[in-house]
């Protein structure tokens, strides 16, 4: 019995040496710029676009579906050929469910045994608590997402087979549901879903996938078999109040801020129309990407609370990207607990350690740094209205793809920056701290020292 064997690919001394070399931080940021790069070859493809389209607009289309986000420089369902839209379906399915997750399920499907060496890898990309769950966690999550978008395309396509045929409907279904679940907000339509802005049938369903997804596996299974919200786990119940307030609140100052607005909520008929525009337009910010009306058009004070919502994003481990409700509940929590006069930071009659505070802090530090440098880049290169370009980055970090229709107007290195900030934003501000200074003990300790604050 050789347990510190690996068995994940045919083992080889050169093979071997990457693997040990690779941490999950590294790998997860490699399989992303591996999958980019077979996605912009492939986009790049005559057959793949009914007229030729440059090679920085299919390295923008592959890194959007990638990481989930939907922003675009050419029209999904006019310049892509059905194989160029089934690839960009592909690259969401891979970017949003997870690469790792798929790794381990073709090395189970091949017969492979991962050594213990890969297991560790997996076990901290997946955040499994002990090695004997990463098989089953894999498993677990790739049924849950693919049973959540088959009841979703079968939804979708009752509502659109009688309206566009069976073909198209079902392909429509399928498209849509895929692109909601994992938050990618691709759609086939130039105008996404603002043809269906009053259609309760197709708003409710779209938004309850990519609600879903941004919730994550974890959630959601907890959801279903604990039943009882107090039996729940710490987490899950503040990341579904949390989800809960947040849309709910959106919505609200959506219809608030947009009802007298002739170019959105104004135009559409009757209060229950405005209605569910408004739950859809307020719930999508959190990384979705879809619009049932013209972003373009919205009020100064819904964009700056779409800002903070992109910011704030979806749930750890979930389809969803941002800084994430955890991080930014242990940020509220933290403050809370400064103003009080309080050494310990809780949440929910629970005490957080040090580390939780450290990381969250991290997290959103590096999150607005990034943000603010790419805003200062861009607006050195862009002679756009600033609210625009702020929120053509910030819908880039949180992953969401909306855009007040200026994406396709910047310059070759805007978009470039716009790709980088993407990427960043999907793969994690720490993931990509640790990418850049991996963690090393520190061996000395030095002279305690105060500093004024505030």
């Amino acid at each position: 019995m050789k347990p510190w064997s690996p068995h994940l690919l045919p083992r080889t001394p050169a093979h071997s040496y990457n693997i040990r070399r690779l941490n999950p931080p590294k790998l997860l940021l490699a399989s992303f710029l591996v999958l980019i790069l077979v996605g912009t070859a492939l986009l790049k493809l005559p057959f793949a676009t009914h007229d030729s389209i440059t090679l920085l607009e299919a390295a923008f289309t592959a890194t959007s579906a990638v990481t989930v986000t939907g922003l675009a420089v050419v029209d999904t369902g006019g310049d892509f050929t059905l194989f160029g839209q089934l690839v960009i379906l592909v690259l969401i399915q891979l970017g949003g469910l997870g690469l790792m997750t798929f790794a381990v399920l073709m090395a189970f499907a091949l017969g492979f045994r991962l050594g213990l060496r890969h297991q560790l890898v997996v076990q901290e990309v997946l955040n499994q608590p002990a090695l004997g769950s990463v098989r089953r966690a894999a498993f677990s999550i790739a049924l849950f997402a693919l049973i959540t978008e088959a009841l979703g395309m079968i939804l979708l396509a009752a509502i659109w087979v009688p309206e566009k045929g069976w073909a198209t409907g079902l392909y429509h279904g399928l498209f849509y549901s895929i692109s909601a679940f994992n938050n990618a907000g691709f759609a086939l339509a130039s105008d996404s879903l603002s043809a269906y802005a009053t259609s309760w049938p197709v708003s409710l369903t779209i938004t309850g996938l990519f609600i879903i997804g941004g919730l994550g596996y974890l959630v959601v299974m907890e959801l279903i078999t604990r039943r009882r919200f107090s039996k729940m786990s710490v987490y899950a119940r503040l990341v579904l109040t949390t989800t809960l307030v947040l849309n709910i609140s959106a919505a609200a100052l959506f219809y608030l801020f947009e009802m007298d607005n002739p170019e959105t909520l104004a135009a559409l008929p009757h209060w229950s129309d405005r209605l569910i525009a408004a739950w859809f337009q307020g719930t999508t910010p959190r990384t979705a990407g879809f619009n049932s009306v013209d972003i373009g058009e919205i009020t100064v004070a819904s964009s700056v609370m779409f800002l903070l919502l992109m910011f704030i994003g979806g749930a750890s481990n979930s389809t969803a990207s941002g800084i994430k409700v955890s991080t930014f509940l242990v940020m509220l929590a933290a403050t809370r607990s400064f103003l009080r006069g309080n050494l310990e930071v809780s949440i929910g009659r629970h005490s957080l350690s040090s580390d939780v505070v450290t990381k969250a802090l991290a997290i959103t530090t590096i999150a607005m740094m990034t943000i603010f440098l790419a805003i200062l880049v861009i607006t050195s290169f862009e002679s756009a209205r600033f609210v625009d370009l702020s929120f053509e980055v910030v819908s880039a970090f949180g992953t969401v793809g909306l855009s007040r229709g200026i994406t396709a107007e910047l310059s070759p290195a805007s978009q470039m920056i716009l790709m980088l900030v993407m990427l960043i934003g999907r793969i994690g501000p720490l993931t990509l701290g640790y990418v850049l200074t991996l963690p090393s003990k520190q061996h000395i300790r030095y002279a305690r020292t105060e500093l004024p604050l505030g």
